[in-house]
């Protein structure tokens, strides 16, 4: 007759010693930074990248699978999902959720890139009025969004300065593009009352999380992620050109917004109007959903300037002081 119990502890035993053993921690008690993600980086040294703990992390990942289907693997990565979870609705307890806002926006914008400046620039001016500002936190658009809130408070001269530095490396493919992202933060440290939140994933590792963001929820589930990112951009989400993952984005908040399954919709701020109505139409198909019923709830608008994005996200201030607390999350 088999001893059950003897098999459980067994089991239980052997558990133990596989989360002794994975490269990444299993229980964190806060996010992550940019140091503990590049704990080994150094610019002079062309192999460190290799030694980091994010790209070990997503070796280990690629090896046994993003979707793995070994069972003290998949357990590892819940419980590793689930102490993230839990920091980041601490994090976020000490926010109004209306001044949270994300931006949106393709990986492959450049560097060099005038949609990236902008980003650059909004993101700067909406951290200096108070808010937190959100992305997927990898490059392109996502890093732009970090750039802009920790150079909040520095002078047009010294984001000029700093988007100079970069450029020479344009796109993460690009040979110094960390470095060049290290060689700001050194030069500029960060204003200690400025912080900013990136959600990246270990899913699509291949693209190296972005330097500039101060706290980092990292997740391996890349669905978690995902609604993350726009579950907790209550105060509005601001579309930069963007390709399929920015669209599908899109189409996700629409749904939260259209059934106010957070109790409220939130801006939706798309900025382009040539891009979105004519390269990606998105923008007047949703107009379309509207006027026929398909879609309620939604707060949209399409706008070029700087400062009209800006004050789309600030008008929303007084429709959420507006609401009723029950329609409020925290």
């Amino acid at each position: 007759m088999f001893d059950t119990r003897n098999i459980t502890l067994n089991a239980i035993s052997e558990f133990y010693k596989y989360l002794e053993n994975v490269p990444f921690k299993v229980s964190c008690t806060r996010l992550y930074n940019t140091s503990d993600l590049f704990d080994a980086f150094d610019a002079q040294d062309s192999e460190s990248f290799e030694r980091c703990y994010d790209t070990v992390v997503y070796n280990h990942v690629c090896k046994l699978g993003k979707i793995t289907h070994h069972t003290m693997e998949m357990q590892a990565r819940s419980m590793h999902d689930c102490s993230i979870l839990k920091c980041l609705k601490d994090f976020l307890a000490g926010y109004e959720e209306s001044m949270v806002v994300g931006i949106m926006g393709g990986h492959a914008m450049k560097r060099t890139d005038a949609a990236y400046r902008q980003t650059v620039e909004i993101s700067k001016i909406l951290t200096e009025r108070g808010y937190l500002m959100i992305s997927g936190g990898g490059p392109g658009a996502m890093e732009a969004t970090h750039l802009g809130a920790w150079m909040a408070g520095r002078s047009d001269d010294e984001v000029a300065d700093a988007l100079c530095t970069i450029s020479k490396a344009p796109t993460f493919k690009d040979k110094g593009w960390l470095a060049s992202a290290f060689e700001v933060l050194k030069k500029y440290p960060l204003e200690s009352k400025y912080k900013s939140l990136a959600i990246p994933t270990w899913f699509y590792g291949h693209e190296p999380p972005c330097a500039f963001a101060t706290h980092v929820a990292k997740f391996f589930d890349n669905s978690i992620r995902e609604d993350q990112i726009l579950t907790v951009s209550f105060g509005g989400l601001i579309y930069m050109p963007g390709s399929a993952g920015t669209v599908q984005e899109i189409f996700q908040e629409a749904v939260q917004d259209h059934y106010l399954s957070l109790g409220y919709a939130s801006p939706m701020v798309f900025v382009g109007k040539d891009y979105w109505t004519e390269e990606v139409p998105v923008f007047p198909f949703m107009k379309h959903m509207m006027q026929n019923g398909h879609y309620k709830n939604l707060l949209l608008s399409i706008v070029d300037d700087t400062d009209s994005i800006v004050q789309s996200i600030e008008d929303f201030e007084s429709i959420y002081k507006s609401l009723p607390a029950e329609c409020k999350q925290r």
